[in-house]
């Protein structure tokens, strides 16, 4: 599974964007991780491995709804993961 794991101080989240099998916590150990995601800038920053998410949707891992809208805002990254 494609998701976020929280990092970052009290009220100033930061997230990264990892792989990590589906029973773990949320910030448990990952498998990689694939980009990072900064909501406090304006606009939110992201920052992707392409050919990583690309490579990891193609050997079925699913991505979480949250991680799935911020694919979608980034049109690079929609199509490498519709083609896998």
């Amino acid at each position: 599974m494609i998701r976020l794991a929280r990092v970052g101080a009290r009220k100033q989240p930061h997230y990264r964007i990892v792989v990590i099998e589906k029973d773990r916590a949320r910030n448990g150990r990952s498998v990689e991780v694939v980009g990072t995601y900064n909501p406090r800038t304006n606009p939110a920053s992201v920052s992707l491995k392409h050919d990583r998410i690309a490579y990891w949707t193609g050997n079925g891992a699913q991505l979480s709804e949250t991680v799935g809208k911020i694919l979608s805002k980034n049109p690079a990254v929609s199509e490498a993961a519709t083609v896998a």
